[in-house]
């Protein structure tokens, strides 16, 4: 048994009733949509929101059709937030195959994204539990933020980790710790512990966007985009960070001149790439990555001992040395 495989285990039977209602919420009697839907549905990646979802309500009791709903309308929003994000970045391949702006266009690939997002708003409705529609509004907002903050730090080539984090815990933490907090919300658990679930996914976010963002430095990640493909776009993650802190006075300043004059030309790329790995960049990452898989792990020990719980530690271990 793969070790993805054994991670799933205690919700097998969910994770397979999740994959077909995801698949059914989707279908549309209109050619073109259809088509588009059918590259989405090809080209889906390892469902660990929803698997978050699923363990995490079996950990607080129990699996419930809400909880079902509630994975599937958060992977068609991370979905959604994925469609339009390829659009935003010019993004021509996702996990090495075309994106759908590439098959398609941007006009298509945005109406897309708002059918999918549309979707999981009908979806969330359908919980009937406020709590979840407010998580769900919320979140829209938050992710949006994120990506314009991303968007605003990058033009305007602001160097500071705690902005940096700031992005994070918007684009990638919130999801994260929506996942886990849905999942114990439609399970009935109670304030307490869908508290210490929030806070669970919250640290599992932070974790999995710095280990997405460690991938960029290597060539050998099979991630589907072009090693140094942040650093083109301006987009200076903790590896170059705290490189710029650490290096030498003199090559700091030179490299950080090539940041805010935005050459980002491929020779160049390679020069901050090697930079950042000269100066211990990536070891810094590994350790902060580790700090909050670590703190996600703590948190999870407070809830009763089970199959579900350690598979969510399991989880949160593949997702700090998953390879892509």
């Amino acid at each position: 048994m793969d070790e993805r495989r054994k991670i799933e285990e205690p919700v097998s039977a969910e994770f397979e009733r999740f994959n077909k209602d995801f698949e059914a919420s989707l279908r549309s009697e209109t050619t073109r949509l259809q088509s588009a839907i059918d590259v989405i549905l090809n080209s889906t990646g390892k469902h660990v929101r929803p698997l978050l979802v699923l363990l995490t309500a079996k950990v607080c009791g129990q699996v419930t059709d809400n909880t079902i709903n509630s994975a599937v309308l958060l992977e068609l929003l991370h979905t959604a937030t994925l469609i339009h994000d390829d659009v935003i970045d010019e993004t021509k391949q996702r996990r090495g195959v075309p994106s759908l702006n590439a098959i398609f266009d941007n006009r298509i690939s945005v109406l897309v994204g708002d059918y999918v997002l549309s979707t999981a708003l009908i979806r969330s409705i359908q919980t009937g539990d406020l709590r979840i529609v407010g998580i769900i509004s919320n979140l829209g907002r938050d992710l949006s933020e994120g990506e314009i903050k991303q968007l605003e730090t990058a033009e305007e080539s602001i160097l500071d980790e705690n902005c940096y984090l700031q992005v994070i815990k918007k684009k990638t933490a919130t999801l994260l710790s929506a996942c886990t907090e849905i999942g114990a919300i439609s399970s009935g658990a109670s304030a307490e512990v869908i508290a210490l679930c929030r806070e669970f996914g919250e640290y599992l976010g932070y974790c999995f966007q710095i280990k997405d963002d460690i991938f960029d430095y290597f060539k050998e990640a099979n991630i589907g985009k072009p090693t140094g493909n942040d650093i083109r776009e301006g987009k200076v993650t903790l590896p170059l960070l705290y490189a710029l802190r650490q290096g030498r006075e003199e090559e700091a300043a030179r490299y950080l001149d090539m940041i805010l004059r935005k050459d980002f030309g491929a020779e160049n790329v390679d020069s901050l790439i090697e930079f950042a790995k000269a100066n211990g960049g990536i070891e810094y990452a590994e350790a902060r990555m580790k700090e909050y898989h670590d703190k996600a792990v703590d948190v999870l020990l407070r809830l009763p001992e089970s199959e579900a719980r350690t598979s969510l530690i399991q989880l949160a271990d593949y997702i700090m040395t998953r390879s892509k």
